[in-house]
């Protein structure tokens, strides 16, 4: 049996950009959206120390997805086949199945359970695609 090579520096990178992704997505992109769509009232900042905690558990909360999804991309290239799919093949299906399986019926449930609107879950689970297309791009090129 093989063991699974796991590339640190690209998951690193990873974070990093999932950072930068998240900040432009939630912030110039969407951001007044998505501060509408959850009631928050734009003219109340956070402090300093609610926005440091809150980047703080976001890179966490990054690094562990990149970690667990590099394992995971990994374990998958040993199904047959997928080698010969070549390198855009396995990115899109790695984020696309993974994002169907794990964060969309997560991000319906706000919907469904949580009477969020489907603008929300637009931005939120764009926000789910786009961060595992990343992360599988730099995972895979890395």
């Amino acid at each position: 049996m093989e063991a699974i090579q796991i590339n640190m520096i690209a998951i690193l990178v990873a974070v990093v950009a999932n950072f930068v992704l998240g900040f432009l997505w939630y912030t110039p992109l969407f951001g007044k959206a998505w501060a509408k769509e959850m009631g928050f009232d734009l003219s109340v900042k956070p402090s300093g120390g609610e926005m440091a905690k809150g980047m703080i558990i976001m890179v966490i909360g990054s690094f562990f997805l990149a970690y667990v999804f590099a394992h995971n991309m990994a374990a998958w290239s040993f199904v047959p086949g997928s080698a010969e799919m070549g390198a855009t093949a396995n990115i899109l299906n790695s984020a696309i199945f993974t994002w169907l399986g794990f964060y969309l019926p997560v991000d319906i449930g706000t919907v469904t359970w949580e009477k969020k609107s489907w603008k929300l879950f637009g931005i939120n689970t764009g926000y789910h695609l786009a961060m595992l297309l990343v992360t599988a791009i730099i995972l895979t090129l890395m």
